[in-house]
This record gives structure tokens, C-alpha cells and sequence, in this order.
């Protein structure tokens, strides 16, 4: 690793502390708030036709929690899936209503083996931090650029939108070869289209 690359990860890593230091600040009731705000605002401007495969999460931790964007989308016919670790790599197994779930580590839950394995049209990103260009900060294993890298190589071009809180926003992210710009951003403020 040369030393752009290592004073990327090290701005990187002190962006997604603070980043996550001001989500964690966030009092309970308003990241609930802001969720069914998000799931106003982004679902309607999400033009998802039924059969649409969309990756959403299950949050853990004070994450933005997309359950009710997802809801909303399921309600327009869209198939479900969310990620599960399966050999130090994420797939995307479908999320059916009351289908059991399985910890994936991390504090994740996901349905398990016997659960379809699904290529999404949609991926809703998870994000550390974001910044106005696009750039994303996961948590630092690099799990979804991974799966946006794999999906790209079967001929896939998944439409990526980043989900987060707006105060996880920052001014500039440093990118490193392997990140994955996000042409949008999901917020409690809507949805922010960035022409990449």
C-alpha cells in the first residue's frame, strides 16, 4: 500500500469516527422520526416498477433505519433482499415476511441458506459518512464495494443510492482505488441525484 493510499485510510477512518459520533448523538426519537421521514420523502421519488429487486439492511447500532422505505416499495411490488456474509463476501438473499432470520455477525441479522439469492436492481448503500461528490464511507471491510465490484463483473449496474442521516454528511472524502462513488443519496431530507 503506498502512502496516498495509507493517508486516505487514515482521513477516511477519522471522518467515519466523527461521522458515527454525531449519529450516535442523535437522540432515539428523532433518528425514528427521521426514518419515516426518509421513507416520505425517498419513496416517492424512487420510480420502482413492480418486480424491482431492492437490497435494502437491517440496521443495527443507531443506524438509519430503512425498514419503512422498504415497506413502502414492497407495497409497490418490489422484491426484497438484504445482505448476508457468506464467505468473507456479501449476497443478497430475499427478505420474505416472517421468514426467519440469522445473525451474520457484526449485529446483523439476514435470512438464511434456504432463502433466494437475489441480483438487485436498487442497491440502498449503507454509509458511514458521505460527502456532495458521491464519495461513501462504509464501516471499513470494504463488503460493499466488493459486491458492487462482483455484481459490475457479471454484467449487472445495480442504480446505488447511499442511505444515511444528514448529519453524516462531511465536506470531502479522500477515495481509495477500490471505493464506489454513489450517483445518490438517500437522507431524512430526500433524495439528492449527484450527475455522476
Amino acid at each position: 500500500m503506498d502512502s496516498i493510499e495509507t493517508d486516505a485510510r487514515a482521513v477516511q477512518a477519522h471522518l467515519r469516527r466523527e461521522a458515527l459520533a454525531r449519529r450516535d448523538a442523535m437522540d432515539m426519537g428523532r433518528r425514528i422520526e427521521a426514518s419515516f421521514e426518509l421513507a416520505d420523502r425517498v419513496g416517492e421519488a424512487l420510480d420502482v416498477a413492480p418486480g424491482t429487486i431492492v437490497s435494502g439492511y437491517l440496521p443495527i447500532r443507531s443506524e438509519l433505519d430503512l425498514r419503512p422505505l422498504m415497506m413502502r416499495l414492497a407495497d409497490r411490488r418490489a422484491r426484497l433482499c438484504v445482505p448476508a456474509i457468506v464467505e468473507g463476501r456479501l449476497v443478497f438473499r430475499e427478505l420474505l415476511r416472517g421468514a426467519p432470520l440469522e445473525p451474520q455477525g457484526f449485529g446483523t441479522y439476514a435470512p438464511g441458506e434456504a432463502a433466494a439469492v437475489l441480483e438487485p436492481d436498487l442497491m440502498l448503500v449503507p454509509l458511514a459518512a458521505f460527502d456532495r461528490a458521491g464519495g461513501r464511507i462504509g464501516y471499513g471491510r470494504g463488503y460493499y464495494d466488493g459486491a458492487i465490484a462482483a455484481l459490475r463483473e457479471r454484467g449487472r449496474d445495480p442504480r446505488l443510492v447511499g442511505a444515511g442521516f444528514s448529519v453524516q454528511e462531511v465536506e470531502a472524502i479522500p477515495l481509495q482505488a477500490h471505493d464506489v462513488r454513489l450517483p445518490e443519496i438517500a437522507t431524512e431530507t430526500g433524495l439528492r441525484r449527484l450527475g455522476l
